[in-house]
């Protein structure tokens, strides 16, 4: 089946109990976006701790969520590394589970060039036989990849799209005048996503989408039906819970919302990361039923 990757993608949080994959709550994750509207998912990005899962991990995970969404929306994998030949190798279990593309965040850590980032690039496309949607974080990575080397990267057959995660606008509206017209543009910023589409973006690979699955779907239809007064209004009636979900790293508070929700069974973290630190607890549970959503 081919998908479109517009719209809605959550990045799927990864429950954990006892030190292990909670696949129960993983399950309960699942069916209920799949309820309420969602559009795709992302398994393995940094909302699910992707730096603490083993590879095993994210292959039994991925099927999980092939089995329990019925495949009936797009499953992208995280693949990227800051090693190329093992992105590379990341891309060829992308290729035997199915996935429908993969996402390749910037090499971390390393602090490429961008005529490192070109050629890194480059030869994983040159290698893949997925779509493949780059992934820009520069709060997380240090490196980010400027307006020029995207712009040559969107020309490859096997490069699609973007997730454009710097939160800045006028970033996005340069980029959607200068790549070619069917290259995607995903938000990674949650705060700004309207903005985002405001300017040409094709949706979201969304954290809020967690939690918020309905009425993250809702700023879209309406953005998408020109309804923009509604979906303004009813994204900043959200917009201090969306902020709440960054008060610590992601995806600490998202965890912690979901856990409370009784979505999934914990709020655990892996270590190095820990569970939300109890001052930002009860503001969160007040936005919560704030937003009806308790």
């Amino acid at each position: 089946m081919s998908f479109s990757f517009n719209g809605v993608i959550s990045a799927l949080v990864t429950p954990f109990k006892n030190g292990k994959v909670d696949y129960k709550s993983l399950e309960n994750l699942v069916e209920y976006q799949m309820k309420n509207g969602i559009q795709g998912f992302v398994i393995n990005g940094t909302t699910a701790e992707s730096p603490t899962l083993m590879k095993d991990e994210v292959e039994t995970i991925f099927n999980a969520v092939k089995d329990v969404s019925e495949h009936k929306v797009p499953l992208i994998l995280g693949t990227g590394t800051n090693s190329t030949e093992m992105t590379i190798a990341n891309n060829l279990m992308a290729q035997r589970l199915n996935a429908d593309a993969v996402l390749v965040v910037v090499p971390y850590y390393n602090k490429p060039t961008q005529a490192g980032l070109l050629q890194h690039f480059k030869t994983i496309a040159e290698a893949s036989s997925k779509p493949i949607i780059l992934y820009n974080v520069p709060s997380r990575t240090i490196s980010a990849l400027t307006e020029e080397t995207i712009v040559e990267l969107s020309k490859h057959s096997k490069i699609i799209g973007i997730k454009e995660a710097s939160g800045n606008i006028e970033f996005a509206l340069s980029l959607r005048n200068k790549c070619q017209k069917n290259f995607l543009l995903l938000s990674g910023d949650d705060s700004t996503f309207l903005d985002f589409m405001d300017v040409g973006g094709n949706g979201i690979i969304s954290v809020m989408s967690n939690l918020m699955t309905k009425a993250s779907r809702g700023f879209y239809e309406d953005f998408k039906a020109v309804n923009m007064e509604k979906a303004q209004s009813d994204f900043k009636r959200h917009l201090n819970l969306i902020n709440a979900m960054y008060v610590e790293s992601n995806p600490i508070p998202i965890k912690w919302m979901l856990w409370k929700k009784n979505i999934i069974a914990t709020p655990d973290m892996r270590l190095p990361l820990t569970t939300m630190d109890t001052q930002f607890q009860e503001k969160a549970e007040t936005l919560m039923r704030e937003c009806k959503l308790l």
